[in-house]
């Protein structure tokens, strides 16, 4: 399947292969690929898919600080650990009953990127509906899934390709046209790590086609142990969402690794005309983090919501990237992204708007708020417009702040104490991100977290 791009479009998300200087390191992470399941491995083209990908990260390197959409984020802690491909384990029904939400009946559970079909639940789901892996599609969708899969914009990006060359399951999503789906389903990805340092490379692909409904809770965790917290692991995902014409999508990701984890994250959206995708990302675990938000508007009038919400503390580095690019006239993007930074955190933003000639008549606002609680803690932010059309309105911004004393003091002299006074403010700070998630459950719970993670 071909998407229509401007020529200049280049969301610079990964690093420009090399063949002068191939990367050991990638190299020597290539050689831990599994080998596909029976059930998939008598699928040719998702093998040749993988061999391709491969060969486009032989030719690839790490990108390092030198190169500018890194130039923050440091990942040379990342080359120290030799990660080997994980060894499957079971986890009981009563340890995972804590990650699951009351109020969704339907999720798939996916264990170190592998399918857990007996934590998994489907429930109250339409005819017209898939849900389920890779080994589970129906035969009509065999053939048409070879146009979605890997078929992204930037599929090359290092991260990427490494996820396409070495993924052996995949959650799928599949809404028929005029489908409506109430409940909302989650894709719970678990990591445990071993006895040495490990890497997952979750995937998911969701298609939603015209005028169907989908609302979506993709979460990534772990589940603690001695040996995770003296062994590293990383998880590399990669998600792809297809919105056809008048589709919506409502996606929340959620990212709750272990503090000692690696986390490398991409998410691609390609949105028809009239479609409606909304996202809701946020981030407040692992070691190092970094999620790439690609959104590519194909269709006239689509509407594009993204709300992001960083809080860490300790040593913790967590960095977002978004790029959205509109390649059509009336479309409409909306994007809000806080960060709450503690102790010696640092957060990375980085948001892109992309208008070329063709988009005209485009509305787009992007707003950046960032709150540091430590004199420590710190903030690069670069939200950008990139504009060629003349008849636009577009709009950014970016702020960063401290706690207002005088605020503290009010709320002191209320009978408030400091710490509950400074936690109110905080989240206060970030109910307005929260409080857009469409469960009720999940907000409870990052509410929860804000304020111990402070």
């Amino acid at each position: 399947m071909t998407i229509g791009v401007s020529p200049s479009f280049n969301p610079g998300s990964g690093v420009k292969p090399t063949l002068a200087q191939p990367d050991a390191y990638l190299a020597a992470l290539l050689s831990q690929r599994q080998v596909l399941p029976q059930l998939l491995g008598a699928r040719e083209w998702l093998q040749k898919l993988r061999d391709r990908a491969a060969e486009q990260v032989r030719q690839s390197v790490i990108p390092s600080t030198r190169h500018e959409e890194w130039r923050f984020t440091d990942l040379s802690s990342l080359r120290q650990a030799t990660f080997q491909a994980p060894a499957q384990v079971n986890i009981p029904e009563p340890n995972i009953a804590e990650l699951t939400l009351p109020d969704v009946d339907s999720r798939l559970v996916f264990v170190n990127g592998l399918y857990a079909p007996h934590l998994s639940s489907l429930t109250s789901l339409p005819a017209g509906v898939f849900v389920g892996n890779l080994a589970q599609l129906p035969a009509a969708y065999q053939e048409q899934i070879q146009d979605y899969l890997a078929q992204q914009q930037n599929s090359t990006e290092v991260f990427t390709a490494l996820n396409t060359a070495g993924f052996v399951d995949a959650a799928v999503i599949w809404v028929s046209k005029n489908e409506v789906i109430e409940q909302p389903i989650q894709l719970l990805f678990v990591s445990i790590a071993g006895e040495s340092p490990i890497i997952t490379q979750p995937r998911c692909l969701v298609i939603a086609e015209a005028s169907s409904a989908l609302t979506l809770i993709e979460e990534y965790t772990s589940v603690g142990s001695d040996a995770a917290a003296a062994c590293p692991y990383w998880t590399n995902a990669v998600t792809e969402i297809w919105l056809k014409d008048n589709a919506q999508v409502n996606h929340s990701r959620i990212q709750r690794e272990d503090q000692g984890a690696f986390h490398v994250g991409r998410t691609a959206i390609a949105q028809a005309r009239d479609s409606r995708y909304t996202c809701n990302a946020i981030s407040m675990g692992a070691g190092l983090s970094r999620h790439n938000l690609d959104v590519l508007s194909t269709g006239e009038q689509t509407e594009t919501t993204l709300n992001g919400l960083t809080v860490i503390g300790d040593t913790q580095l967590a960095d977002t990237h978004s790029a959205i690019t509109f390649t059509r006239p009336y479309g409409k993007s909306d994007q809000l992204h806080k960060c709450i930074v503690n102790d010696r955190a640092h957060a990375v933003f980085n948001g892109k708007v992309f208008v070329p000639q063709a988009a005209q008549l485009t509305d787009a606002a992007q707003l950046n708020r960032n709150l540091l609680l430590s004199p420590k803690a710190r903030m690069d932010t670069k939200p950008q417009l990139e504009i060629v059309a003349d008849n636009v309105k577009c709009t950014h911004g970016a702020t960063v702040g401290q706690l207002d004393p005088e605020e503290v003091f009010y709320l002191q002299s209320r009978g408030l104490d400091s710490t509950r006074a400074t936690n109110l403010l905080i989240r206060a700070f970030a109910a307005e991100v929260i409080e857009r998630l469409p469960i009720f459950s999940l907000r409870q719970t990052l509410t929860q977290s804000v304020m111990v993670e402070i």
